[in-house]
């Protein structure tokens, strides 16, 4: 049996973290309990407790006997069946809680790992999380699918099962449960955090969040004929020359259009805008201590790079903390992924540079065979940078004609799990608006692209057509557009399981091909005059080496160490001792073998000395921080 390394979980107190193996029993979420603070925006209860709720027949609230992937699942369902696993499969399932969000939910978390063959941080691990952003739902739903699909194939799939027993695979489907509680129960739809922030700078904090005026429980957009001189003025939108159903909005510049755009609500601020500060706005995936920038508006002079949503300072947030501290506690983890909606796209670092200029060159390589990689499970339009393509994917911009330049985001997880922490590191983006085929051929997936799959291949229901309002503020407007949470933001159901499966086969796929050292020989060679030579051999027999050129600038590694132990009384008098191990001649008679690259094989050798006529026993270790860990004994006689 191949034998591999891992880490200790290391996890400490003042990080909130709770032991491994434990986690939060079945409990009152905020939003049901009476005794819960809240306070009052727009005359409605916020915090723990929201907004009127609302149950969407394309969620599942209560969890059934069969976990299905035709609807979507509250945090609740995910948990039940996290629970459920956990019961099921303790050989090799721990469930724990690694934090506790905004308004104290459990971040729960499970480890994957055969317990027979040793413990989760003695092996090379890969660590995947949905959920960060509140409405980017797919990604959490492709969490648990992988999580469901691997346990229930242990133990009959070859593949699977070797990957169990010597990798381990962190699996958090929820980093943000506050944010997808909000989402799924009531009509509000933010991608942050649900900590109030004010989002305008004027002095309030959420005082303006959007308002579902005609009761359907969805935020749609409204749409006003500009009138008015002053609505001619602003107006910057006209209805789309293209769109034969003269359902689509085109943006054009303003004063050049005939319509004014808004998402469903009102005024409340009476500052003129609607809907500018809604619930939160602090973004998890701003929040990365990687290349943090201050949040907008609180550059003093104006003139540097602000990130809006970026918090109070690096990890301010309890989410991305969690995240953070628990991934530098456990540095056994080569590869990630951090997903989201929508694109759809496979997204890695850098987020602030070009990729040839920052990265190496050795790295970038592995990082296009990864992108190639998922694209033959997803066939996405895109896969690369943040900088460069996901910035110019749509190459020019549509409203000037001027071509896209390279643009960054800071604080940006891909580049946390790049630069920072010296991993493969994604950061993907599921879904795609529906916009399935290029319809028009204009070499863009978009709305117009969108509005015809829709009515070709969903019955028109991701739609809703324009419908009078007489606005008690702005007068005769129309309601209608994208669904925004189960078209825009996420797929119908029927899209679920096709979507949440694809991007999971990619991240299997990329856990597959971890590092992994594995021992070819350990040979004892009797020297005589009571002299041994111990030798091991091992060899990298996975498809990643144990460290990227950027962890070892990064120091997130170290190198592959074998070392030797006996019994302290064997060595203890120096020259006197029972043993002596005569080399290497240092002091903690450690062979640092350097980074064992992918297909690489290497030898380490002792020379010992026993001084007693007796048999002696001893160990050997090879320790590795992301190519795993191996122990084993041997006697000399």
């Amino acid at each position: 049996m191949k034998k591999t390394l891992t880490l200790i979980l290391a996890v400490s107190a003042n990080l909130a973290f709770a032991q491994e193996k434990s986690y939060a029993p079945e409990k009152v979420f905020p939003e049901d309990n009476p005794k819960s603070k809240f306070y009052t925006v727009s005359g409605e209860r916020h915090g723990p407790s929201f907004f009127k709720k609302y149950n969407f027949p394309e969620v599942e609230y209560s969890a059934g006997d069969v976990l299905n992937f035709d609807h979507y699942h509250t945090v609740e369902v995910m948990y039940h069946w996290y629970r459920v696993w956990a019961e099921k499969y303790p050989d090799i399932v721990d469930l724990y809680e690694v934090g506790k969000s905004f308004e104290g939910r459990p971040i729960l978390q499970m480890t994957i790992t055969n317990k027979e063959t040793g413990k989760d941080t003695n092996k090379p691990a890969a660590y995947f999380e949905g959920g960060r952003h509140s409405g980017e739902i797919t990604s959490s739903e492709s969490i648990l699918w992988l999580t469901q699909h691997i346990l229930e194939n242990y133990g009959s799939d070859p593949e699977i099962t070797e990957l169990v027993d010597t990798k381990a695979i962190y699996l958090r489907p929820q980093n943000n449960p506050d944010g997808s509680n909000l989402y799924l129960r009531t009509e509000q739809r933010n991608r942050s955090t649900v900590r109030p922030h004010d989002n305008d700078r004027d002095g309030l904090i959420d005082e303006d969040p959007e308002e579902d005026l005609d009761g359907d429980g969805i935020i749609y957009q409204m749409r006003k004929k500009a009138v008015t001189p002053e609505e001619k003025e602003k107006a910057n939108y006209i209805v789309d020359p293209d769109d034969p159903s003269q359902k689509l909005m085109k943006r054009t510049f303003p004063g050049k259009g005939e319509y004014l755009i808004y998402t469903e609500g009102y005024d409340n601020d009476g500052d003129g805008s609607y809907n500018e500060d809604g619930i939160g706005g602090l973004d998890l995936h701003r929040n990365y201590p990687e290349n943090w920038r201050p949040d907008t508006g609180e550059d003093l002079t104006g003139r540097g790079y602000t990130q809006n949503g970026a918090g109070e300072f690096p990890m301010s947030e309890l989410e991305s903390r969690a995240t953070v501290m628990w991934m530098l506690t456990h540095p056994n983890i080569s590869v990630v992924n951090s997903m989201d909606t929508r694109v759809p796209m496979h997204l890695r670092a850098p987020s602030t540079s070009k990729a040839e200029e920052r990265m190496y060159p050795e790295d970038l390589a592995i990082y296009k065979e990864m992108d190639q990689l998922g694209l033959s499970y997803t066939a996405y339009p895109w896969a690369g940078d943040v900088y460069e393509t996901y910035a110019t994917r749509y190459k020019v911009n549509r409203m000037t004609g001027d071509p896209l330049k390279p643009s960054p985001l800071f604080g940006h997880g891909p580049d946390f799990g790049y630069f920072y922490y010296g991993s493969i590191w994604y950061g993907d983006e599921l879904w795609n608006n529906g916009a399935m085929k290029d319809y028009n051929e204009d070499g863009i997936y978009d709305d117009f692209d969108a509005l015809r799959w829709d009515e070709e291949a969903n019955e028109g229901k991701g739609f809703k057509s324009w419908t009078a309002f007489t606005h008690p503020g702005l007068g005769e407007v129309e309601i209608g557009g994208f669904h925004p949470k189960f078209f825009g933001q996420n797929g119908p159901t029927w899209q679920l399981e096709n979507w949440a499966k694809k991007q999971a086969q990619f991240n299997l796929a990329m856990a597959m091909k971890l590092p992994q050292l594995t021992i070819s020989d350990l040979k004892i060679n009797k020297l005589g005059n009571g002299e041994f030579e111990v030798q091991l051999e091992w060899e990298n027999t996975g498809s990643l080496p144990v460290a990227l050129e950027q962890a070892k600038l990064v120091k997130i590694v170290r190198e592959d160490r074998v070392s030797l132990s006996f019994d302290k009384e064997l060595t203890e008098g120096y020259e006197e001792a029972k043993v002596q191990i005569l080399s290497p001649e240092l002091y903690d008679k450690t062979i640092y073998a350097g980074y064992t690259g992918v297909g690489e094989k290497k030898t380490a050798t002792f020379k010992i000395k026993v001084n007693v006529d007796e048999e002696v026993s001893g160990k050997i270790r090879l320790s590795s921080t992301r190519g795993g860990y191996f122990e084993k004994e041997f006697t000399l006689k």
